[in-house]
């Protein structure tokens, strides 16, 4: 029996909440209903009084989370789309992620954000805010590709001290399957090679793995090995997984779904060239989503997204330098 991306996030909260007292989920229909993706089905019933409806206040939400951390519980917050934590913005950035620093008090929350984008979902309910988030100190940026690491990592992410944004991705819930769910492997902050290959690397994350696989498999029929990095985390972020990756094959395509500008993409090219340039056998390129407001259309939506083909297409342009 497979089990989903989906359901390794419901298993993974039932978990937290059976193995800890001080686990509570906080959300916008999350109790009853389930939740907009039904991540949270039937946890109501299981832990009576332990998850919870929140008002339609992101940053009322985010507010109160903080607050119970302080006096020493481990809430996971459910953001319906990672678009609206924008409103709890102050909360995340300033009262979460600094709190430690200024206080030496814990701020132990997890902050489950359904990122990127699915076809007809428009500009609202598509966006990748991975890097935005990532640009502030205190905060850990999660971003599991695969059943296990959705299941592992959000586990992990309750356990740290420091506020956790956790960026599952939509597209993914039903999509991804695994057979089961295997052993922890690998701490957050550390990436993994997920296909070894030595004339050019592919360094990315989340469902954007999925593509450059893909793509891999593409240039393989034309002799070409192409290795991919999966981040698994972009803060911290693995530069040793990545380096070492580069001085094998010589060649860096930066990959990610998010808006290029000031992104994950920016931020893995700075390191490379700034740390390995020595490595490099041509220029490092990067592929994102264009530099628009993410379509609505499904077909629009396919073009302002990497996809395999367009993978592919710079993997050309990159190994022909």
């Amino acid at each position: 029996m497979s089990i989903t991306y989906l359901e390794a996030i419901r298993e993974a909260q039932y978990e937290a909440l059976r193995s800890d007292p001080s686990v509570f989920l906080y959300g916008q229909d999350i109790a009853t209903f389930g939740g907009a993706f039904k991540a949270t089905k039937n946890l109501s019933r299981e832990f009576p009084n332990r998850v919870f409806d929140s008002p339609i206040s992101e940053d009322a939400m985010i507010g109160m989370a903080v607050g119970a951390a302080v006096e020493g519980a481990r809430p996971i917050v459910e953001m319906q789309f990672a678009d609206f934590s924008s409103i709890g913005f102050n909360q995340i950035i300033n009262q979460a992620a600094t709190l430690y620093w200024r206080t030496n008090v814990p701020c132990p929350i997890t902050i489950r954000m359904p990122s990127g984008g699915t076809a007809g979902s428009g500009p609202f309910h598509s966006q990748s805010m991975e890097a935005i988030y990532a640009h502030y100190p205190g905060l850990v940026i999660v971003t599991p590709a695969t059943v296990e690491d959705a299941y592992w990592m959000l586990l992990d992410s309750v356990e740290i001290n420091d506020p956790v944004v956790f960026c599952e991705h939509k597209f993914l819930y039903y999509h991804l399957k695994a057979d089961r769910i295997g052993d922890r492997e690998l701490p957050i902050g550390k990436a993994r090679i997920a296909r070894p290959g030595r004339h050019a690397t592919i360094v990315t994350y989340s469902a954007m793995v999925h593509e450059a696989l893909r793509a891999a498999e593409e240039l393989q029929l034309d002799g070409y090995q192409i290795e991919v990095v999966d981040l698994r985390s972009v803060k911290p972020m693995d530069t040793d997984t990545i380096l070492a990756s580069v001085a094998r094959t010589g060649r860096l395509l930066a990959l990610g779904e998010a808006f290029p500008w000031g992104g994950v993409t920016a931020e893995i090219i700075a390191r490379v060239t700034t740390e390995g340039f020595h490595l490099l056998d041509a220029p490092p390129m990067r592929l994102n989503s264009k530099d628009t407001p993410i379509p609505y259309h499904p077909n629009l939506w396919k073009a302002h997204r990497p996809t395999t083909a367009t993978i592919a297409a710079a993997l050309r342009t990159l190994l022909r330098h």
